[in-house]
């Protein structure tokens, strides 16, 4: 292969490729704010200048590139042989001065910023600029703007990168920015009566490489460096982004997305990045609930759990048990659920819960191809593993849609006989009942295993407070049937349990295994390095603690249709961010 040397480290590269690049895959720095990996290339920046030399193809030696000129190194093809100097005297003195240059007019308000501590023009200023201002004139003053839903413009940040204008014309193709005046008086603005609302408008916050476009919804709330990182996948749609939820002491502050490019490149929706809210409602299911009286009541969990296998039991015997598996759970959790049902009854129905829908699945940019490398799709299936579970309930031999179990319910059953105990699994953001399913179930003993308080809460006989996605991990089957794992972010809210675990724990009082002395405890969980650990009530396990990666194991020994679940692997976590001073103890 062709290789090419940058600041004294060989890099092999493929043709095309630009010396940036090749830079970038190679884990050398050189600085750069214009260029991006899914925007089209600029060079307006002029940070990234660099010198080469190059094979003079009369003598057979060196020369220097373009006469020894500074070139972009972004829009610069790399050429076998080169040999590349960004930290080269005539290199370091360009970075010194576009630094200089850039912080003339920026404001001195890096401790009130949001975008402190993940910031380049605070990183670069850092590494590559100069210890002292040499500005003494006054500073121009460019407006802060509210031009969207999400985004605010704090315009006298604005290094004028353009990345924000490149965004909403190349990838959403909605191009509602546009650079707006000349010089110094340059700055970025909406088209008139176009506010930023489209479907991936929020992108922009992250494309930001300073704290010009902020995010309303982050704004003054938490320090960047308060926050862990978690990998996730997208638990609201079929689309399967990979997203990194932010936390600290058991709170999610944000969720932005994580670079996977065979599924949501670089972005993700608006719906996934503000869609995580209803994890802190207040509507949250907490304790277990059994009906008392034609009345819910709160109780513990070794009433409940008796409580509902002496029901579910005894259902079955006069007739047959359904168990409803959400698309919203997690493979893992449907696969000890239908464990759970068949122990219970060998004949018991699995059925695959309701899959939301909302309008038509749409490609963006418009008319641009599926497969193309750049193109961003947006599911309108509002489930993220519905596609999973059915997977895993036809390895049961299950796998019955939720309307087809409607109509059987309806006319009191199949061939197997009546249908007379139903657990149902919800998790869904928000409300998932309707009248025909209220209808339906009058009359059968009904287990909910659900996150919110909804109309279908009344009707059940055991409610079980479950968990949402940030509070457990396991594996999600997106659109294109690609399998992809996620980890816990958060510790389960008090009191409450994820469904694997409650399916485990009704397990182990099917066969009788005795209760833990006590309900709760309070455990201390590190949720945020060097952070004050966050003392939290949990629940204790009535059997084996749940644990994803095990069942996955389980599923790959016991089903053959399931050993596509032995490729699934765990993402990798979040950059632990090192600070570049040593800290000395007092």
């Amino acid at each position: 292969m062709p290789s090419i040397t940058i600041n004294g480290k060989k890099c092999e590269f493929t043709q095309g490729q630009m010396i940036l690049q090749v830079a970038n895959a190679n884990s050398v720095e050189i600085p750069q704010y214009c260029y991006h990996d899914g925007l089209s290339v600029v060079a307006s920046c002029r940070i990234c200048l660099g010198e080469a030399m190059t094979l003079d193809p009369k003598t057979g030696s060196l020369a220097p590139y373009m006469g020894g000129k500074l070139f972009p190194t972004c829009q610069t093809p790399a050429m076998d042989g080169m040999v590349v100097y960004t930290d080269s005297p005539k290199a370091v003195a360009n970075q010194k001065a576009v630094m200089e240059f850039l912080l003339i007019n920026h404001p001195l308000d890096c401790p009130v910023c949001d975008q402190s501590g993940e910031c380049f023009l605070q990183d670069y200023s850092y590494l590559y600029g100069r210890g002292v201002s040499r500005f003494e004139e006054q500073k121009v003053k460019q407006p802060k703007k509210d031009v969207g839903p999400h985004v605010y413009l704090y315009s006298d940040r604005c290094i004028m990168c353009t990345r924000c204008v490149r965004f909403t014309r190349e990838v959403s193709g909605t191009s509602e920015l546009m650079v707006m005046g000349r010089g110094n008086k340059e700055e970025i603005d909406v088209f008139p009566g176009m506010p930023l609302d489209n479907e991936l408008s929020a992108n922009v916050i992250d494309l930001c490489p300073v704290g010009a476009l902020l995010d309303k919804d982050f704004l003054f709330s938490q320090r960047v460096w308060f926050l862990k990182e978690t990998p996730s996948i997208d638990p609201l749609t079929a689309s399967g982004d990979n997203i990194s939820v932010h936390h600290n002491e058991g709170k999610i502050y944000r969720v932005k997305p994580r670079t996977n490019l065979a599924v949501n490149k670089w972005w993700i929706t608006d719906e996934v990045r503000y869609g995580w809210k209803f994890v802190h409602s207040d509507e949250r299911l907490r304790t277990p609930m059994r009906k008392q009286f034609g009345a819910l009541i709160e109780c513990d969990y070794t009433r409940a759990y008796d409580d509902a296998c002496e029901g579910l039991q005894k259902a079955a015997t006069q007739g047959r048990l359904a168990m409803v598996i959400s698309p919203m759970l997690p493979c893992e959790e449907a696969y000890v659920l239908a464990q759970l049902a068949r122990m219970i009854d060998p004949r018991a129905l699995l059925v695959v819960g309701p899959v939301p829908m909302d309008g038509q699945s749409k490609t963006l940019p418009a008319g641009v191809d599926a497969n193309h490398p750049k193109a961003f799709h947006v599911s309108a299936e509002k489930a993220p593993n519905a596609r999973g579970v059915r997977r895993v309930l036809g390895a049961f031999g299950g796998g019955m849609e939720f309307g087809e179990f409607v109509s059987a319910l309806r006319a009191g059953g199949q061939g197997g006989g009546p249908i007379t105990g139903v657990v149902m699994t919800a998790n869904y953001p928000s409300e998932w009942g309707n009248a025909d399913l209220a209808t339906a179930l009058r009359g059968k003993f009904v287990v909910l295993i659900d996150t919110l308080r909804s109309t279908m809460t009344d009707l059940a006989d055991i409610v079980l407070p479950g968990a949402t996605f940030a509070e457990k991990a396991g594996t999600f089957e997106n659109w294109r049937n690609m399998l992809q794992a996620f980890e816990q972010a958060i510790p389960v809210i008090e009191m409450a349990k994820t469904e694997g675990q409650l399916a485990l724990d009704l397990i182990a009082t099917l066969e009788g295994r005795p209760a833990p002395r006590h309900e709760s405890e309070a455990r201390i969980i590190d949720t945020t390095r060097g952070q004050v650990a966050a003392g939290v009530q949990v629940a204790l396990p009535r059997a084996v603690a749940f644990h994803a990666a095990n069942v996955r194991a389980d599923m790959v020994r016991s089903h053959t249709q399931l050993s596509e679940f032995a490729k699934v692997s765990v993402p990798v976590g979040g950059e632990v961010r090192e600070p570049d001073m040593k800290v000395m103890e007092l």
